[in-house]
């Protein structure tokens, strides 16, 4: 277990790519204690590191629609994969790990609820490759199957916030009951509660940054 106390929101509403970045960047700007949020995406949506080069994640997929994530990391399909974010607050010990370290820590929990859906994942022990097509570029301490395919992978963000960690999962139990073992597994105690979202804020964030064009075409 990484946490002492854990917060969790299965999001309810499916949002499309801008928004679902900009709710996490909220969550993590007014976070108090470690929270699991769980969610869907409206519509059939990719995403984009930071740094990865727009006109190659284009070429990498067709039939999405594009949006930057603010963590690392390449490009990811997210049709019908399993996404969740967890925002930790500044001076939690995941937060103060550095990257790899907390990255593998996440997975190794993330491994044990993939084995306990009747799954045989392994952490990987690949070269780390700059940007590309995540799920078919597995980096250390990605979770891959016995073949080397890729079942999960993640990117994160630290700031003078904490850390915002942004993973996609291949599909598998119930979303829901998913979700309710991998906290059971990340913290000591945790609970369900419904966040009361800024949509000002969110919206701002959307409109300033993850829906416009400057930020989709940095690179």
């Amino acid at each position: 277990m990484i946490f002492n106390e854990l917060e969790v929101w299965f999001d309810p509403v499916p949002r499309a790519g801008p928004e679902a970045m900009a709710m996490d960047e909220w969550l993590l700007e007014n976070c108090e204690m470690p929270l699991l949020r769980i969610y869907d995406w409206d519509g059939d949506w990719g995403s984009l590191g930071y740094f990865a080069k727009l006109a190659e994640a284009r070429a990498s997929m067709e039939g999405v629609s594009w949006v930057r994530r603010p963590t690392g990391g390449g490009v990811v399909d997210h049709r019908g994969d399993w996404t969740y974010s967890l925002v930790v607050p500044r001076g939690c010990v995941l937060a103060e790990m550095r990257g790899r370290e907390s990255y593998r820590l996440v997975h190794e929990i993330l491994m044990a609820v993939l084995k306990s859906e009747g799954g045989v994942p392994e952490l990987s022990d690949g070269g780390d490759k700059p940007g590309g097509l995540c799920f078919e570029n597995p980096v250390p301490f990605d979770l891959v199957d016995g073949n080397g395919r890729k079942l999960a992978g993640a990117a994160q963000r630290r700031g003078k916030k904490g850390l915002l960690h942004q993973g996609s999962v291949t599909p598998g139990s119930e979303r829901r009951l998913r979700g309710e073992v991998f906290a059971e597994m990340l913290a000591e105690s945790w609970s369900e509660n419904e966040i009361l979202v800024d949509e000002t804020r969110v919206m701002q964030l959307v409109v300033e940054r993850y829906g416009s064009q400057v930020w989709l075409e940095r690179c």
